[in-house]
């Protein structure tokens, strides 16, 4: 089912498993996916910025996807199709939607500055894909330093009929969302989903602006998954006192640079993963930083026990 405006609920947004020596790890692959659906996300998205896309090839990029994709079976699957020109950008959106994806996700370019510029940039990449992809418009400026403003926003919507989805990620950005739906309500933007990312470190609230869910890749989806219900369930309380709980261990896998490090740490050691290793170049997780997520897994545990976690070696078998 092609990805639409009405999407909602909980997409993780997945790391790509290697190998220690760098190799794709295709069995670690199914074991995520299988992992993500067991816990109830709605989907899940590859190839994203902590996906590790840049240090893929073309082949290897479709590889991963189209694994993703077929693995899957109850959630959508959305697919970064990010690239520097729109001939990759293309060719792995007709290959990933081929094989069954919901639709693609497009970062823009850093060297984007003006908003003629960022809305220019994505009628080409919308016409690059064609009309028939749904795509969603990531909005990064933390780490992409490109700035979207609410209006710019609404333009590239109303321009592009295929943008169904925002993955919103500016911070602070509650205002943003409070725009976009107020936008909404006036009738000068049509519907669209929006889910957030940036770690969840704002998902409580921006719940409660009127976001759809979460797009992001904590390495305890389940957390994200009860705070978009307990939100939209009204549970305002239940909500935020579940994630207050996880926001220490939020906050520190959400550092710069070391956080897939800590992510991937604590995916091997709830064993859905066989190794925390990044493709080079990349962070290593050391023994003090280990020690410090240790500690914090144990204060989450006060609180969720999902958080308890036995040793574990590796999930390879």
């Amino acid at each position: 089912m092609k990805l639409t405006a009405d999407a909602k609920g909980t997409f993780a947004i997945a790391p790509t498993p290697f190998h220690d020596d760098g190799r794709i790890d295709e069995r670690s692959i199914d074991r995520l996916t299988d992992f993500y659906e067991e816990v109830g996300c709605d989907g899940v998205t590859v190839l994203g910025i902590l996906g590790e896309a840049p240090k893929l090839d073309a082949s290897e990029a479709e590889q991963v996807a189209v694994r993703f994709v077929k693995r899957a079976k109850k959630m959508q699957v959305i697919v970064g199709v990010s690239a520097p020109g729109f001939a990759t950008m293309r060719s792995l959106a007709k290959a990933s939607m081929e094989a069954g994806a919901a639709g693609v996700m497009i970062a823009p370019p850093p060297s984007l500055r003006t908003d003629d510029q960022i809305i220019g940039y994505y009628k080409q990449a919308a016409e690059a894909i064609g009309p028939d992809v749904p795509w969603v418009l990531q909005d990064y400026p933390l780490t992409l330093s490109v700035v979207f403003t609410p209006a710019v926003i609404r333009k590239i919507v109303t321009d592009n009929p295929n943008c169904v989805m925002l993955k919103h990620e500016d911070w602070p950005g509650l205002e943003k969302i409070s725009a976009l739906r107020n936008f909404q309500k006036d009738g000068s933007l049509r519907p669209l989903s929006i889910l957030c990312g940036n770690g969840g470190l704002f998902l409580d609230f921006e719940m409660e602006r009127g976001a759809d869910g979460a797009m992001t890749g904590y390495a305890f989806p389940e957390l994200l998954i009860d705070v978009v219900r307990l939100s939209k369930e009204g549970k305002r309380d239940a909500a935020h006192d579940l994630f207050d709980a996880h926001l220490p261990l939020i906050r520190y896998e959400q550092q710069p640079g070391a956080g897939l490090a800590v992510r991937k740490y604590v995916l091997q050691k709830r064993g859905i993963i066989a190794s925390s290793a990044q493709r080079r170049p990349g962070a290593t997780i050391t023994p003090a930083a280990k020690a410090e997520v240790e500690y914090l897994l144990s204060r989450v545990a006060r609180v969720d026990k999902r958080a308890n976690l036995s040793p574990q070696s590796s999930a390879a078998g």
